[in-house]
């Protein structure tokens, strides 16, 4: 009878503390896993600016950044230029719960540099992120995003994680203001 109380309090104590092999598990920090769905750490990309600098995509980490691949010689996207050129203007110094400012990593698919720049310079288009490998649809970044069809963009928050794609015009205005602290 003694034995079956002791069996009965030994279960109950096993109950309550569990039974964990290591009780105190040291706690490790989760880490984010790289992908192209909202929630994901978006892949870096390391392209060259008009100017031959590299200019990379993590380098931009603390603010809130937008991925815009697009074209000179894409009329939708050259529609879309001033829409993106007014949220940039509007929102670049502004404060966000996702980040502290806001700017554009800009993606061209052309495959010549200087209707690629003269559509930097028609368009206004006066951040500074300007990157691509001159490789149209073979871009190794379009390749790296699997972009299919453009204008096509990608919004990061802080930590370089997407929270939003494809957005335009009212939409990709709407969701920065969202954002603003």
């Amino acid at each position: 009878m003694i034995r079956s109380y002791t069996l009965l309090a030994l279960l109950a104590i096993l109950t309550l503390t569990g039974c964990n092999r290591n009780p105190s598990p040291k706690k490790t920090k989760p880490t984010s896993v790289i992908g192209l769905e909202i929630g994901k750490l978006a892949p870096d990309l390391a392209f060259s600016s008009p100017d031959g600098k590299i200019i990379t995509l993590s380098s931009l980490r603390g603010k809130l950044v937008l991925v815009d691949f697009w074209a000179s010689w894409c009329m939708p996207c050259r529609m879309e230029n001033p829409n993106v050129v007014k949220v940039y203007q509007q929102y670049k110094d502004g404060n966000f719960t996702e980040g502290k400012g806001f700017t554009i990593y800009s993606v061209s698919l052309d495959t010549k540099q200087t209707r690629w720049t003269n559509a930097i310079q028609e368009d206004g288009l006066v951040w500074e992120n300007h990157v691509s490998d001159l490789k149209g649809w073979y871009s190794d970044a379009a390749k790296i995003y699997q972009i299919s069809a453009i204008p096509a963009n990608f919004l990061l928050n802080g930590d370089g994680v997407i929270i939003a794609r494809d957005l335009r015009a009212e939409t990709l205005e709407s969701k920065i203001k969202s954002l603003i602290q």
